[in-house]
């Protein structure tokens, strides 16, 4: 009776400790997943700093006058190349509000609108912007996974302290439509 006790208690220690090491893994393997969508985000946003100063020539041209929108991009673009996390993704917001306003600028000149280059730069901004907004679904999606494991039963236990990741938002100011006025 007694070695059945023992024996019970040792399958119950070892269910314990395999449970204790398979939670464990997965919430390391979720806050990976959390660094590494990060890091996508990061390329994303560096591949758009790399092309925003040719858009910001090629507009210049035709509108000198702009010298506003063409400031608030180059803080922007110093505010992203260092910093907290934090930081960079509100210089990425005030960047994308001061790209809104540019391309609104290039609506008025239907010459610009034509060129080749600017068309062609527009495009290639579009498709790191659309890359941008899945890279930030993706590290959204990582969070609430990562925040489910460590904040519901059996999970909370074995979390070891860790406490949730915030998720990626975009303030409203940096949603509203661009104003452009002459």
């Amino acid at each position: 009776m007694i070695g059945y006790l023992i024996g019970g208690l040792v399958v119950l220690a070892v269910a314990v400790i395999g449970l204790y090491i398979s939670y464990n893994n997965r919430i390391v393997t979720l806050a990976n997943r959390i660094e590494e969508a990060w890091a996508q985000i990061d390329v994303q946003l560096q591949k758009r700093f790399d092309l925003v100063p040719n858009l910001v020539e090629t507009v210049k041209g035709y509108a000198s006058h702009e010298k506003e929108i063409f400031d608030n991009i180059a803080k922007a673009r110093a505010g992203m190349v260092s910093g907290s996390r934090q930081a960079r993704v509100e210089a990425d917001n005030v960047l994308t509000q001061a790209l809104g306003r540019l391309f609104a600028v290039a609506e008025a000149y239907p010459d610009l609108k034509a060129q080749a280059n600017f068309k062609l730069l527009q495009e290639q901004l579009e498709g790191i912007e659309n890359k941008i907004a899945y890279a930030r679904q993706y590290y959204n999606d990582s969070v609430l996974s990562f925040n489910n494991i460590v904040t519901t039963i059996p999970g909370v236990w074995f979390a070891g302290g860790r406490g949730k990741h915030d998720f990626l938002e975009i303030p409203d100011e940096a949603r509203a439509v661009p104003q452009v006025k002459f």
